[in-house]
């Protein structure tokens, strides 16, 4: 086609705005498989990237210490490392820790990376609920020292991000050798923050991981409102907020699913207008109880749990995602062609309307699900 360039983009805009690649492929009967397909699919996105930042979250990755707290981190100084090994050890007791296998990749200026196996000390532990006291440590290890920040904290699962390409950070991380059931992936194209390791996407807490692409523009109080709650923005990008809002909603508050897609990306007040009244009183509570955490801007975001998989727009759909399925697999994905690429005969291949979640569950007899 010629003039492609001015077909792609009319007004010479510097920024792509509808940049950023994510991906999700989940078994539903819980069978793992290896990341070859995830990094076949994100690659076949590049160009939605940038080189700036690039990562994967895998779910059921480490089934010898599927009980322990699996902590990845990334140290900036030897000194950090040191301080955060003390604050570990006081705290936890450490089942094993190790380097971070890596290998040679297209990657800029990798920091050092420790993972841990650890369990709380019951003695410190009290009243506590194991999370809470996990949510606790890693809050302050990322806040105290600025050189020391933990990527991942949940069990059975694992993030791995950093800046390169995503297919070069899977390499990096020897990706390949892992097998998970669920796998999510993240191309970045940073638009308004530095590219650095903790800023690529997934971010997490514990075990809920979130890749997004959009731009968040209510950050400043989404991120007030979290602080409330003792969450620390220290990542310095607006995708962060998402992940502390769903550990906050569904994890602490236990709100069911249908209940924070509402929160997060609720109806507009003339919808609101024309529901019933029990409907139109209910959304109205929750607009004015959790007004703080309306996510405001574009975004298409892919949040995982144990066992759970989730796709959400904002509720006008500014940025694209796809769903299909085959057999029992279940995809998302920000373009048809990279879930092609990985499974070209698919069963059913959707677009999900703005603000309708598409939920995915291990052995459930309805095992994906759109709540309009």
């Amino acid at each position: 086609m010629k003039n492609l360039t001015k077909v792609n983009n009319p007004y010479g805009d510097e920024k792509v705005f509808d940049a950023c690649s994510i991906f999700g492929m989940m078994n539903l009967k819980g069978e793992r498989f290896s990341a070859k397909d995830p990094m076949r699919a994100i690659a076949n996105m590049h160009d939605r990237g940038n080189g700036l930042g690039g990562g994967f979250a895998a779910y059921g990755i480490y089934p010898e210490y599927k009980d322990d707290y699996a902590f990845q981190v990334m140290y900036l100084s030897t000194d950090a490392k040191l301080q955060t090994d003390r604050l570990l050890n006081e705290a936890f007791d450490i089942i094993n820790d190790e380097p971070m296998p890596i290998q040679e990749a297209k990657v800029t200026d990798p920091p050092l990376m420790w993972r841990y196996f650890v369990q709380p000390k019951t003695a410190k532990l009290q009243s506590q609920h194991p999370n809470d006291y996990v949510m606790k440590y890693v809050t302050r290890i990322n806040s105290e020292t600025g050189k020391a920040f933990v990527f991942s904290s949940g069990k059975n699962m694992g993030v791995f991000k950093g800046v390169g390409f995503p297919e070069d950070v899977g390499q990096y991380f020897c990706l390949e050798d892992y097998k998970g059931y669920l796998w999510t992936v993240h191309g970045r194209f940073p638009t308004n923050t530095q590219g650095w390791w903790g800023g690529a996407h997934p971010f997490s807490m514990l075990d809920w991981t979130v890749v997004h692409n959009g731009e968040i523009s209510s950050y400043g109080i989404n991120k007030r409102y979290l602080e409330m709650f003792g969450y620390k923005c220290t990542m310095q990008t607006d995708t962060e907020v998402l992940a502390y809002a769903f550990d906050l909603l569904m994890r602490r508050q236990k709100l069911p699913i249908e209940a924070v897609t509402k929160i997060l990306a609720p109806p507009l007040w003339s919808e609101i207008k024309t529901m019933q009244p029990n409907a139109q009183q209910t959304i109205t509570a929750m607009r004015q109880t959790y007004g703080g955490l309306l996510m405001n801007g574009p975004f298409t975001i892919i949040v995982a749990h144990e066992g759970e998989m989730i796709g959400l727009t904002d509720r006008i759909k500014l940025r694209p995602l796809t769903a299909a399925t085959k057999g029992d697999i279940l995809f998302l994905s920000s373009e048809e062609a990279a879930i092609r690429l990985v499974s070209p005969h698919l069963d059913d291949v959707w677009s999900p309307r703005g603000g309708e979640p598409v939920i995915g569950r291990l052995q459930t007899k309805k095992p994906v699900e759109t709540i309009a």
